[in-house]
Formats: structure tokens, sequence, C-alpha cells
């Protein structure tokens, strides 16, 4: 029974949060619950098929969603700059691999979401159903 506690107890340690840890609790954006489906026949949405591909989704989230074929899955971010109030910047850019902050020209990358500034994109969950993509909070 020790042994099991003493497991635990380094378990927990070994996997605890640390000081350089990434903020998800962005004052900035708020959170609206919301689920889409994005069908990836649609010519607007066909170079999600191809790895390393982006297109901005209008109409969920808080400016719209970038969605990212990663080559191993889908990531779906918030169009809205993660360090800047959303009314003071229209929605972020793709520019290749990076969504480009209008406001203050920061790129975040489309693989992992994080840039050069304190808070990271606003990430949500991606769902893949054949060539249809749900997203939602």
């Amino acid at each position: 029974m020790k042994k099991i506690v003493l497991i635990s107890l380094f378990s927990m340690l070994l996997f605890s949060c640390s000081e350089n840890e990434i903020k998800n609790n962005n004052p900035f954006l708020p959170n609206y619950s919301f689920a889409t489906e994005i069908n990836m026949n649609l010519p607007a949405y066909s170079a999600l098929l191809f790895p390393s591909n982006g297109v901005f989704y209008n109409g969920v989230g808080i400016k719209g969603l970038l969605i990212f074929n990663t080559g191993s899955g889908y990531n779906a971010f918030d169009a809205a700059c993660p360090n800047e109030i959303p009314s003071a910047c229209v929605p972020m850019t793709i520019k290749g691999i990076n969504a480009v902050c209008s406001c203050d020209e920061v790129a975040y990358s489309l693989f992992t979401g994080l840039g050069s500034k304190q808070y990271p994109l606003k990430q949500y969950r991606v769902e893949q159903m054949g060539n249809v993509l749900r997203v939602y909070n």
C-alpha cells in the first residue's frame, strides 16, 4: 500500500505544472459555445484535403475560424487575435503555415497555436467524419 502511495505522489510531482506553462485562460477572449460542420468536398474548403493548407471559416466563434490540415489531423483556432481586445482587430489572416494578427502583426503557428506573445491562439476541438469536419468547443 505504501508503495502505491509513494508512486502516486511521485507521479503527481513529475507531471505537475511549471511556471513556463502556456496560459489558456485568456482574459481578452470570451467563451462562446458552438458546433459546426465543414464539408471539404465543397470548393471553398477543398484545400483542407491537403497537408499544410488552411482556410478561414466565418460565422462562428469570436471572429470566425482558422482551420488547418497538419498532415496528421486538423487544428481549428479562433480568428481573433489572442493578445488584443476582439473589437480592436479584424480577423487574423492565414499566411502559409501561420496566422497573422492585423493589430500587431504577430504570427502564430497553425501547427501549435503559439506566437511570440503571452497567449496562444484559442483552440477548438475537431472531429473528422470522412470529408466532413465537426468543429466545436
